[in-house]
């Protein structure tokens, strides 16, 4: 006897193969999980994790590489402004840094761009700036961010960016010129040189095309060239948008540039009107600062403490506690400290209180540490 089968049942049955396979290959696959198996056969098969494949490289500056990458099904896109986690294998250790797309958004188009600065000490920008090639392939995680233009737009926009911090004000100019916006916009990138500016050709074309649109360079090292020089103050203010006052300005660039502008906008009672991104970026180890060992006593796995970030150390222990953001905002990795003493590697305060909840991602052990992970 033969069961007739409907376009119905068979779509049914079609939808619970799919919710039911992944935990068909889980249970197979123990104790590792089915991800494990299939970067094997092809690191960008996926079940779980989100990947994304690098598919072209290019070198704006001698210090940068613009990455456009490839992602797994599970992306979801991004806001203009918003940053991004990649995690890439250096010396047999895993790493993950935040970068900000530099792309348009809501395009629909599936890859992202970012582009990445050298820096020193830096373990992750110096690799991909020296070694990144079509073909690698980088652990990714969902876009995420308070740093975005509000819905609707505001009637006039300031943008000011120094070195790296291009990338996401790059993407708010991009996606506004997209969405074919029609109030002022300003542009203001600080760089050492003229040489030191990404995407400056397409910032010229941009200007050019669109009359609404102003775009200035400001070079800290070069005195000739570009429309301004030296460091922001009210003179740069008001030769790069005098109609400030009535704009929503979004500001990313080193701390030096953040201070200098958060300074001048409070100086002129502007300082509601103004939104910033900024990044913790790794400290690096000073002789003498790393001692002691860290317990993970929730996982009974102890550890030489090596000066990083106590999420980074539990990482390297072969542990996975759950984070979101790591640069302390979005408090997913946060976690009980037992005992010992912790500094935060953003305000540089210690806290040796026993029983605190601290965030892994910000916290570098001082002395010996017994965290509940």
């Amino acid at each position: 006897m033969s069961i007739a089968t409907t376009p119905t049942s068979r779509g049914r049955r079609s939808s619970l193969l799919s919710k039911l396979r992944p935990r068909l290959l889980e249970t197979l696959t123990t104790p590792h999980a089915v991800d494990r198996y299939l970067e094997l056969v092809d690191p960008m098969m996926t079940v779980d994790d989100m990947r994304a494949e690098v598919v072209a490289v290019r070198h704006q500056t001698s210090d940068t590489v613009t990455l456009t990458l490839r992602p797994t099904w599970q992306w979801k896109g991004f806001s203009a402004g918003h940053f991004v986690q990649i995690g890439v294998v250096v010396d047999g250790v895993r790493h993950t840094r935040c970068y900000s797309p530099a792309g348009t958004a809501g395009t629909g188009d599936d890859t992202i761009e970012l582009t990445v600065k050298a820096q020193p000490d830096g373990i992750v920008s110096n690799y991909l700036v020296a070694s990144a090639k079509p073909g690698l392939v980088v652990n990714l995680a969902p876009a995420t961010g308070t740093f975005e233009l509000p819905s609707p737009r505001p009637d006039h926009v300031l943008l000011i960016s120094g070195g790296s911090g291009i990338t996401p004000v790059m993407s708010m100019l991009r996606t506004l010129v997209h969405e074919g916006y029609t109030g002022r916009v300003a542009f203001l990138h600080y760089a050492y040189t003229e040489n030191d500016v990404c995407y400056r050709a397409e910032l010229d074309r941009i200007a050019a095309e669109n009359d609404n649109v102003d775009v200035l360079y400001a070079y800290t090292d070069q005195q000739n060239g570009g429309h301004l020089h030296g460091f922001f103050d009210t003179e740069h203010l008001n030769a790069a948008a005098p109609w400030h006052a009535s704009a929503q300005t979004y500001l990313c660039g080193p701390p030096g540039l953040m201070k200098g502008v958060r300074s001048v906008f409070d100086d002129l009672g502007l300082s509601e009107s103004l939104f910033s991104e900024e990044f913790v970026t790794a400290v690096p180890v000073v002789d003498g600062d790393a001692s002691g060992t860290v317990s993970f006593s929730g996982s009974s796995v102890e550890a030489e403490n090596d000066g990083a970030t106590l999420l980074e150390q539990a990482e390297n222990a072969g542990l996975t506690p759950e984070f979101g953001c790591r640069m302390g905002i979005c408090f997913t990795c946060t976690a009980i400290k037992k005992s010992g003493c912790t500094r935060n590697v953003k305000t540089g305060e210690l806290d040796s209180d026993p029983d605190n909840e601290i965030q892994l991602c910000i916290s570098v052990p001082v002395g010996d540490v017994d965290i509940d992970v």
